[in-house]
């Protein structure tokens, strides 16, 4: 299959490092122009520079927005008010007792992985079907399916996206715009690296770090390692091109078999 994304733009949250810095390089090797975006401007500026290193005369435009407030949902709006592919990628998570997290993390929480999304996603969507084409993309988790008991705040605004999603695919329904949610399994980035430590200690070297974790806390993986940011971005490429035009309102699993269903 050949992937062109020419002629597109497409806005990724999130994304000056892990899964989103993977997504907006995807999209961008496949000709799309991408918007990177996160908090603040040098961290922008750096993602924008390591798109382009990975893709040669890659265009990417850095917008520094923190889009999990109102006031930055409509910065990057401003600088950038029509787009073709909006991959709703910002997302924070951390391990914490369910009885420990009191109401302003719950808040929060939301806010960051739910309302972010929802915002960009109302307004982006009108003119995406105004034009007849267009690609909405959730990044989910695993654990919108299998709450962990050490983050069930994060779980839970995670099942909140697959609703969602799927309540966004039914508006666009007949239009040409597709919205899906991308349910990603146990993925090796920074935060993740950070997050084993927490749960497993900081004295082991890495790959033994990696293993225990997996056994201990991710043991029903079928593949049995951490993801690579890169394989989530292979899917989310996919959806974001004409050739997924007949996949929409659907939740798609790049989880390494964590879920252990048929269906998510």
């Amino acid at each position: 299959m050949e992937i062109s994304l020419q002629g597109r733009t497409a806005a990724v949250t999130g994304s000056t490092q892990g899964i989103g810095l993977a997504i907006a390089t995807g999209l961008a090797g496949a000709g799309a122009r991408v918007v990177v975006n996160g908090r603040s401007e040098e961290t922008c500026a750096r993602a924008a520079e390591a798109v382009r290193g990975a893709v040669p005369g890659a265009d990417v435009v850095p917008v520094a927005a923190d889009v999990a407030t109102a006031e930055g949902a409509a910065v990057l709006v401003s600088a950038v008010p029509d787009v073709d592919v909006l991959v709703n990628n910002l997302g924070i998570f951390g391990a914490k007792p369910v009885l420990e997290v009191d109401d302003d993390e719950w808040r929060r929480y939301f806010e960051v992985n739910v309302l972010s999304a929802v915002r960009l996603t109302r307004a982006y969507l009108p003119r995406m079907t105004e034009q007849g084409w267009g690609r909405v993309q959730f990044i989910c988790s695993d654990s919108a399916v299998v709450i962990p008991e050490e983050m069930v705040h994060y779980g839970m605004t995670k099942t909140a996206l697959l609703a969602v999603s799927r309540g966004y695919a039914k508006a666009a329904a007949g239009t040409g715009v597709t919205v899906n949610a991308v349910i990603a399994g146990p993925t090796h980035t920074g935060g993740v690296e950070d997050f084993v430590a927490e749960l497993v200690g900081d004295e082991l070297p890495w790959d033994e770090a990696q293993r225990e974790f997996m056994r201990r806390h991710r043991p029903q993986s079928l593949i049995q390692r951490l993801i690579e940011p890169d394989e989530i971005a292979h899917l989310c490429t996919y959806l974001a091109s004409d050739l997924a035009s007949a996949t929409t309102g659907g939740a798609l699993r790049v989880d390494g078999g964590y879920v252990d269903a048929i269906l998510p």
